[in-house]
């Protein structure tokens, strides 16, 4: 392991609180009753939501994680399942004053300018798979700008758009909500601005769904 890798990992493990479940232990954990304080936690400042129609699910992720990679698929085929009564809000983590930081606001800016472009359901799989399986360092924005242009996307449009005033404060309010709703691993989801689930909690990436619909169904019965 490199000494950039290194410190990707420990940057990783400073975040997360506590040690990635086996997936044995994520087996048993499943069929272990739900509730609050194991398999989920209550935030201890519930934050808004930005909608009422629906359930709002927030993702706090990082294109260098490796659980935030493996989750994706399934997070995406579990807001397929749930697209008429939920809403998936994904938000790239910044962990100010981490010696990740630069790196990660340099990911985030990739990602808004994505989303800004409409493209994040299209390529967000693509990001992960360029970050972790080639090496791809998109921090920049001639890395990003490289990335984009063999990925079909002009590249003047998307420099307009990564220098946006609207892509950089999307940036700085995404290190502002991963202090306000108390992130402490990588990935976690946010269920109603409440309740917070991760691979630690759920019992592992894997496990991280069939919390998430119960969380969902619990919403939804206050509701009526």
């Amino acid at each position: 392991m490199n000494s950039k890798s290194l410190l990707r990992s420990t940057v990783l493990f400073a975040v997360a609180a506590g040690i990635a479940v086996s997936p044995l232990q994520a087996g048993a954990a499943t069929h272990q009753p739900l509730s609050e304080g194991k398999q989920f936690v209550k935030l201890d400042h519930p934050q808004p939501v930005r909608e009422s129609a629906r359930t709002e699910a927030v993702e706090f992720f990082w294109y260098d994680c490796g659980h935030s990679q493996a989750l994706e698929k399934p997070l995406q085929a579990w807001a397929e399942k749930h697209r008429d009564d939920v809403s998936l809000r994904r938000v790239p983590a910044i962990w100010q004053g981490s010696p990740e930081e630069n790196a990660q606001r340099g990911h985030a800016r990739m990602y808004y300018t994505l989303e800004r472009l409409g493209l994040v359901e299209r390529l967000q799989t693509s990001v992960f798979r360029s970050v972790h399986e080639e090496g791809a360092d998109l921090v920049t924005e001639a890395a990003s700008t490289d990335w984009a242009v063999r990925h079909g996307i002009d590249a003047q449009l998307f420099g307009q758009t990564y220098r946006s005033a609207e892509v950089r404060q999307s940036v700085d309010d995404a290190a502002a909500a991963f202090v306000r709703y108390g992130i402490n691993e990588l990935p976690t989801v946010i269920v109603q601005g409440e309740y917070r689930t991760s691979p630690t909690k759920a019992g592992g990436v894997e496990a991280m769904p069939e919390v998430l619909d119960y969380l969902v169904q619990q919403e939804q019965l206050k509701k009526g």
